[in-house]
Order: structure tokens, then sequence, then C-alpha cells
């Protein structure tokens, strides 16, 4: 019985979550070049640290929800440019966004995927949502990155896949 106890434990030690856990890392490079990461009417280049802070705290909860036990997922956020636009000429709203056809939002990243450590998948790609106006969107109206985060969770569901077969919104 002795004997077996050291198995057991180092059975344990290897199973653990910490062992097992997947890990999201985001970094955002230059993001005072972003194409148009502000919620804000200011003109020009650059993102707002709320915008940045947001789409960061979405995209780790993402990684929980998709990525598979001893997985690890680090995406480089290389450029934002959100849904909408500001229309400078309507003077009555300042701080609206007007969603058009033509506004879609985009951002461009590189991700690196492994698997104990093994890379599975490294490259650079442009999320966009054309058609963002045109489907459903799970989070609130007063979400101001609402079309944002429905598109990366479609991009998670479709390059990342599901944890399980159950869908939780």
């Amino acid at each position: 019985m002795r004997a077996t106890l050291p198995l057991v434990v180092l059975a344990l030690v290897i199973l653990s979550p910490t062992v097992l856990a997947s890990s999201t890392e985001v970094s955002f490079t230059h993001p005072e070049k972003y194409s148009d990461a502000r919620l804000n009417r200011d003109y020009g280049r650059g993102a707002d640290d709320f915008v940045l802070k947001d789409l960061k705290a979405h995209i780790e909860k993402l990684g929980q929800r998709y990525l598979q036990p001893g997985q690890s997922l680090k995406m480089e956020i290389l450029d934002i440019d959100l849904a909408g636009r500001y229309e400078p000429w309507r003077i009555d709203f300042r701080d609206v966004r007007f969603m058009r056809e033509v506004t879609w939002p985009r951002i461009k990243l590189h991700y690196s995927l492994e698997q104990d450590g093994k890379t599975l998948v490294s490259r650079d790609v442009t999320v966009i949502d054309q058609s963002y106006l045109q489907h459903g969107n799970y989070y609130f109206s007063n979400d101001r990155l609402r079309y944002e985060k429905t598109m990366l969770d479609d991009w998670f569901r479709w390059n990342i896949g599901r944890k399980d077969k159950t869908v939780s919104y």
C-alpha cells in the first residue's frame, strides 16, 4: 500500500488543474496608431484605454471558454477599426457612432495557439464582420463594443473550437 502512495501523489500532481490549465495572453502593439479604437469624438488615430481593457477582458474570457486543457493562446492586436463612424456634420449627435453597412468592425491580429508547448497555429489574420448589422447580437445595446465582441465570439467559435458540446453565451 505504501508503494502506491507516491504514484497516487505523482498522478494528482500531473493531473492537477494548474498543469492542465489553459492560458490566454493579449497584447496591443502601438495602440496610438490604431485606425479607429476611440469611443469619444477625438478624431485621428489611436485607442481609448477603456476599449483596450474591455477587449482584452473579453478575449481572455473567450480563451477560458474555448481553449482545451494544456493549450495557450498568445494574441497580439495590431490594429482596431471599430464599427460605425462619427459624422462631423451632425452637430447634435456629438458622441454617436453611426452604423452603416460599409463601416464594419475590423481587428488585425497575430495569434499563436500552442498545445503543451508545441505550436499548433501561428498566423496573421484580419477579423471582420461585413454583415454585422444583419444578424443577431447577444450583447445589450448599451455595450458600446457589442459588434466587436460578437465578431470575436464568432471568430473564436470557428477558429479555436468549442470546449464542450453545449452552447453558452
